[in-house]
């Protein structure tokens, strides 16, 4: 930036340090102050390192401002406080984190009652944080004298940046022994317990919410650490104590507390789904396949985590038979008597995730159950409810997607494959999958004929119906769905083959109509490579764009980077882009 090389012209500031009487709220009434403080301006700096104006600095950020002040003032200098504490001086910096007077009127802001000042807990982690950032070891030793640090920390971790400086501690200390002592001091402290227990029925929602993101936080920094550090003598003692079977157990008891608190059971749902992570989300709210048995994933699944959740698959079951009670939910297409609600939806995500471990009591145990058929009942009852229709479709793909595990040669013979998956074969005999799916779409015709609305489930319908066409010509299990689609009632069999050359063929074809009737368009070198750029990974996308002509079109099927799939669904889509015929 401009000011590392002092071009600047000459401030007001210098003007108003000349004075012998200039007060420190002259300066930060100054619109340059921050500007000339990261210039390096030596006046401004040597003013600023006076005792009786770093000690004000910090009684800004951490005092109420007068409550008769004008809003729009009020945090006036509390924020320009701020800024120039983090500017990253290092003689501030040095002050700050050598002087122990300072350290402790900072420290002090953390013994407030709960709730913190929002804004004013902001500034305090955002000071903190660049302090343990540039004197790591000071500040550890500083915050271990303090024996009540981790309890303050747990007290209010219901604001926001004070979660945000706990992440802070575990990411800013770079070097590994350094990093290795503070997560063992955490682990002594016992923050991975405390911040289970916080995940309650009898707590409160925010700290619901920010406990269980630091713990997802916290198992996925700790596996991303490990990955970088792959020779470290050390385990990560926060991720092993977290993956132990008795706190696995707290969770779940957590989770099927008699009181059912939706907020708790979702925010220790979450924290199950990051442990059962392969890889990191490629981004928000998104969910990669990583095709069960594969070498594509990144990280391993602790068995005891699976077995905890296993134990307790007839309550997650029970779960979406009887969630926690919610209103009856009237919207411009009906009323919703109950609606989804966020805990039936998790754990429908907690089943897809455990679908692409590909553990066999865990399947056996959610074919007992009839849980995929329960989920397929509420994809068809809930006909606008998009965010359920993805993930049913994600569990369908899963199991029409699982290769078998190898026999002990290594080797899956054809019979191995007709003989061994049964959940596979619950999807089409008990669920009904291929009946169901010609059920719904010759109702929504039927409805559109009669000039009702289309379903809004029927793009998912039609990914679900291409994704059986697909795994009949490809894939692991190719031999028993074709064995399945055979023993289908004549009648259905016939209705199936049917509807795949017409309705769902017209369809598909629909689907890829070009929009322009214009010959080819080339998108410029820079958009395709801001394309490419994108966190969006081809091997898991719903919708394809074809790169040289940026069409977009749907690939009628979800098995896209699966193995030995990912080369044919490329061709596919090749040939599916007329429009520049690649």
């Amino acid at each position: 930036m401009f000011w590392k090389f002092d071009l600047h012209s000459s401030s007001h500031i210098d003007t108003l340090l000349e004075r012998e009487d200039v007060t420190l709220k002259e300066l930060m009434d100054e619109e340059d102050v921050l500007q000339e403080c990261k210039a390096q301006n030596r006046k401004l700096i040597e003013f600023l390192l006076k005792s009786e104006c770093l000690e004000d600095l910090v009684s800004f950020i951490i005092e109420e401002p007068p409550q008769d002040m004008d809003e729009k003032i009020r945090y006036k200098y509390p924020n320009i406080s701020c800024e120039l504490l983090t500017s990253d001086v290092s003689q501030i910096n040095d002050r700050l984190g050598e002087e122990e007077s300072l350290l402790m009127k900072l420290y002090s802001f953390l013994l407030n009652e709960s709730p913190l000042n929002p804004l004013l807990a902001s500034f305090f982690s955002k000071v903190l944080s660049i302090l343990i950032s540039r004197k790591p070891e000071q500040i550890v030793d500083f915050l271990k004298k303090k024996h009540d640090f981790v309890d303050l920390i747990i007290k209010h971790i219901g604001t926001s940046a004070i979660m945000d400086l706990l992440l802070r501690l575990l990411t800013c200390i770079e070097p590994p022994q350094p990093r290795q002592e503070v997560l063992n001091w955490l682990n002594e402290e016992r923050i991975i317990q405390r911040l289970v227990e916080i995940v309650h029925p009898s707590q409160d929602e925010d700290r619901h919410s920010n406990a269980s993101q630091s713990l997802c936080e916290i198992i996925r920094l700790s596996r991303d650490q490990m990955l970088q550090i792959q020779n470290s003598s050390e385990p990560d003692p926060l991720l092993a104590t977290l993956e132990k079977q008795e706190i696995i157990e707290q969770l779940l008891s957590n989770i099927f507390h008699k009181e059912k608190n939706e907020s708790a059971i979702v925010s220790a749902i979450q924290i199950l789904l990051t442990l059962l992570e392969t890889r990191r989300p490629t981004f928000e709210g998104h969910i990669e396949i990583c095709p069960p048995g594969m070498s594509h994933s990144t990280y391993s699944v602790n068995k005891s985590v699976l077995e905890a959740i296993k134990a307790r698959l007839a309550s997650f079951h029970e779960l979406l038979l009887e969630p926690p009670k919610k209103s009856v939910m009237k919207t411009t297409w009906g009323v919703l008597d109950p609606p989804v609600g966020n805990t039936r939806l998790n754990v429908i995500r907690l089943i897809s995730s455990l679908l692409q471990t590909n553990t066999n009591n865990v399947n056996l145990e959610l074919m007992e159950l009839n849980s995929i058929g329960v989920i397929l009942d509420m994809f068809f009852k809930y006909t606008w409810n998009n965010f359920l229709h993805t993930q049913v479709e994600i569990c369908i793909a899963l199991i029409l997607a699982s290769p078998l595990e190898s026999t002990e040669n290594g080797t899956i013979t054809d019979q191995d494959s007709i003989g061994d998956s049964l959940l596979l074969k619950h999807l089409f005999l008990k669920c009904q999958l291929v009946e169901r799916v010609l059920e719904a779409w010759e109702m929504n015709e039927k409805k559109q004929a009669e000039g009702g609305r289309r379903h809004g489930y029927m793009g998912h319908l039609t990914r679900i119906a291409n994704c059986i066409v697909h795994s009949t010509d490809k894939g692991p299990n190719s031999a028993l769905v074709q064995q399945l689609i055979k023993e289908l009632p004549d009648d259905v069999r016939e209705r199936w083959e049917t509807f795949c050359t017409n309705s769902l063929g017209e369809t598909n074809k629909r689907n890829t109509v070009d929009l322009v009737t214009t010959c080819h368009i080339h998108s410029s070198s820079d958009d395709e490579i801001d394309f490419k750029e994108t966190g969006f990974s081809q091997d898991s996308s719903l919708q394809q764009v074809c790169l040289p002509c940026k069409s977009s079109f749907s690939v009628g099927f979800l098995y896209l980077g699966m193995g030995e799939f990912g080369d044919e669904t490329g061709k596919c889509i090749k040939k599916k882009c007329r429009q520049c015929a690649v």
